[in-house]
């Protein structure tokens, strides 16, 4: 199956996470879990209402230990507990880090700084940036939680 296609949210009965194909029906909020078998046919092993608020989507991206990297997640570079970033998905700006003026608009994976102190308060190192394999290796991004269960990491 293809990770990007890859949902997860906690669900309502016991708040754990599930991950698998989200579906709404008769405004109720589900994701079923299941494998791929032989054809790619999708056989669905169970169904578990979801709590809509914690639905994120998987970015098909991986980081530096090679788990998942979701939405909302909360991400440390160069193993520095100071340089945390959350991934996210939408519209941001490319800027020229030199003039520090928007060159482009565009719409896609991304991270948003965390401020942690002052240094990652400052343009450019608080500018948003695209989120790919090339850039989580060079920053050595790895998971380090998410916005629901760890939300201090975002009052930092």
């Amino acid at each position: 199956m293809n990770d990007r296609y890859l949902y997860r949210a906690k669900r309502t009965d016991n708040g754990e996470w599930v991950e698998g194909f989200y579906v709404l029906i008769d405004n109720h909020h589900y994701i079923y879990t299941g494998n791929l078998c032989n054809g790619g046919l999708y056989v669905v092993a169970e169904r578990f209402e979801i709590d809509i608020a914690t639905l994120c989507t998987c970015t098909g991206l991986k980081d530096k230990n090679g788990k998942l990297i979701w939405k909302n997640d909360v991400l440390m570079g160069h193993g520095n507990p100071k340089d945390l970033v959350k991934a996210v998905f939408g519209d941001f700006y490319v800027i020229d880090v030199e003039t520090l003026e928007r060159v482009d608009k565009v719409v896609g994976w991304h991270y948003e700084v965390i401020p942690t102190d002052a240094i990652s308060k400052c343009e450019p190192l608080c500018i948003p940036m695209s989120l790919t394999d090339e850039y989580i290796e060079r920053c050595e991004f790895e998971v380090i939680g998410n916005i629901f269960d760890n939300p201090g990491l975002l009052e930092k």
